[in-house]
């Protein structure tokens, strides 16, 4: 008998990966499962949810495809989980799906950053959240002028990280 994904993914260290790679190579080799991994987002445990995010950042570098008939639940269910390991997925994997996006899907992926840039709180949502607007805001002035001042503010963050990716931003831009 086979235990669920979920199942695989529950216990052990909160930070450490647990079963994820070996889940990953399953759904890789059975894309039909994937189904089954993205529906443990809805997991109550949250280190379910965290194995799930990095899960995903993973199959999006090997099988992007995989991920793109579910790009809207991303952005309308997804993004909406309150737990800072989701939202800095949905930074990294916006960036990497940003091409497979429709104007409307693009859109939608700028206001959820530009939420998390203002109303977060998390130093790595914050962090990943910089990097993917400021990438996208070299090409979109209307959104370079939009998280302009949220750099600023962030650049004289308490913590020495987000500072410093909002300096960093600051000066390429």
């Amino acid at each position: 008998m086979k235990i669920d994904f979920e199942g695989r993914l529950t216990g052990g260290h909160p930070n450490s990966l647990g079963n994820t790679v070996e889940v990953v190579e399953e759904v890789l080799a059975n894309p039909e499962r994937f189904e089954e991994l993205f529906n443990c987002y809805f997991s109550d445990d949250a280190v379910v949810r965290l194995r799930v995010s990095n899960a995903m950042k993973r199959i999006c570098k090997a099988q992007k495809q995989l991920l793109l008939p579910y790009l809207n639940r991303f952005l309308e269910e997804i993004s909406k989980i309150d737990q800072a390991s989701t939202q800095w997925t949905l930074a990294n994997l916006f960036l990497q799906l940003e091409k497979d996006m429709d104007a409307q899907q693009f859109r939608l992926a700028k206001e959820i950053m530009m939420y998390n840039l203002a109303h977060h709180h998390d130093w790595i949502v914050l962090n990943e959240t910089i990097k993917t607007l400021v990438l996208w805001a070299k090409v979109d002035p209307v959104l370079k002028q939009a998280i302009h001042p949220h750099l600023e503010r962030l650049a004289k963050d308490d913590r020495k990280s987000v500072a410093k990716t909002a300096n960093k931003a600051l000066a390429s831009m």
